[in-house]
């Protein structure tokens, strides 16, 4: 049995002479190979336990023609990423999900329509096996990057874009966006609520479309003189606050697309001296916990399971990476729609 010099990294070879066996059956149980008895890949694995063995990442490549590394690329400027709950919610769920699954988690950050052109030569490149997109607009050219870089990738939302003929259909995990809203101003009209007002996300995001649609469900003839549009930011929701008090002062309750415009929605009423819900009521969406509980009065909003949403996203690609190698790409991967749930609490 070859001894091991102290500091050095033990080597494949070592592993196994220690297990008894060839160097190719060694490999072949270390890289996730298939073909070997138990009890060889048994002693194989005790082996590696006891040698404290690292297999090397490149030769793993080779042999399972998979990087071990998944790209998760993110349609918003690092500030925005950093400073909305949503996304480390989002991100702790899938990077949970791919250490489970020994996958490495490779962020790329979208910060303006120059950096399409880095993220496109670097998933072109064979750096990862596949890519979880979220936080896409109408315009952007993410999809036909995945798909000219020939990853297997699963979004963040409802796509807004057609899948071209011939190719499969995108797969995503998305809330029930459109019934939460519903839900929300639903719970306002039965408070008595009659002039709901809506602040909007991104008319380019297909997140603010369904809720705006749930809106209108309820609020069959839109008032435009009730509606104002924010982009998910506390700033945002403060200025549309302030452009519907202008607008309509006679308002009796507010929707907002996200926990942080309605926030910044609730800081211009109390900064005007407007009682909250006695003089005007106000939902959220999202349920983040470090905005809802914290604002004055706490906000009643719509949840949705950012994490587990998350965690959704990353199985589903890792199945069909394994669908893929499996020689079944041909097969429609899944999408999933997560429910919601309206949340009450003191500000309606």
């Amino acid at each position: 049995m070859p001894d091991q010099s102290p500091g050095s990294r033990p080597t494949l070879e070592a592993v196994a002479a220690r297990a008894g066996v060839s160097r190719a059956t060694a490999s072949r149980v270390v890289n996730g190979g298939d073909g070997v008895r138990k009890p060889l890949v048994d002693r194989v694995r005790q082996a590696v336990e006891e040698l404290q063995y690292i297999p090397n990442h490149a030769a793993r490549t080779l042999v399972t023609r998979r990087t071990g590394a998944v790209a998760v690329v993110i349609a918003e400027p690092e500030t925005r990423i950093f400073s909305d709950p949503f996304f480390s919610r989002q991100l702790r769920g899938i990077g949970k999900e791919l250490a489970e699954q020994d996958t490495q988690l490779v962020l790329l950050i979208v910060e303006g329509p120059g950096d399409f052109d880095r993220i496109e030569r670097y998933l072109c490149g064979g750096h990862v096996d596949g890519a979880l997109a979220f936080s896409l607009h109408t315009d952007d050219p993410l999809p036909g990057i995945t798909r000219r870089a020939g990853l297997p990738t699963v979004y963040g939302g409802r796509p807004s874009w057609t899948t071209p003929p011939g190719e499969r259909t995108a797969s995503y995990v998305d809330a029930d966006n459109r019934g939460g809203a519903r839900a929300a101003v639903q719970h306002l009209r039965d408070q008595g609520r009659r002039r709901i007002a809506c602040i909007c996300g991104p008319p380019d995001q297909t997140s603010a479309q369904d809720r705006f649609d749930g809106y209108r469900d309820i609020q069959l003839d839109v008032d435009p003189t009730l509606v104002a549009e924010g982009d998910f930011t506390v700033e945002s929701g403060a200025r549309a606050m302030e452009e519907l008090l202008e607008r309509r002062p006679d308002l009796d309750a507010v929707f907002a697309a996200n926990d942080l415009m309605a926030s910044g929605a609730l800081r211009v009423l109390a900064e005007r001296g407007i009682p909250v819900p006695g003089q005007v009521a106000v939902v959220g969406f999202d349920d983040m916990a470090s905005v809802a509980e914290a604002t004055v009065p706490p906000l009643s909003t719509v949840r949705q399971d950012v994490e587990g949403q998350g965690r959704l996203m990353a199985r589903l690609l890792l199945r069909n990476l394994d669908r893929d190698r499996a020689r079944q790409g041909a097969e429609a991967p899944d999408s999933v729609i997560t429910p919601t749930t309206l949340v009450r609490r003191a500000s309606s």
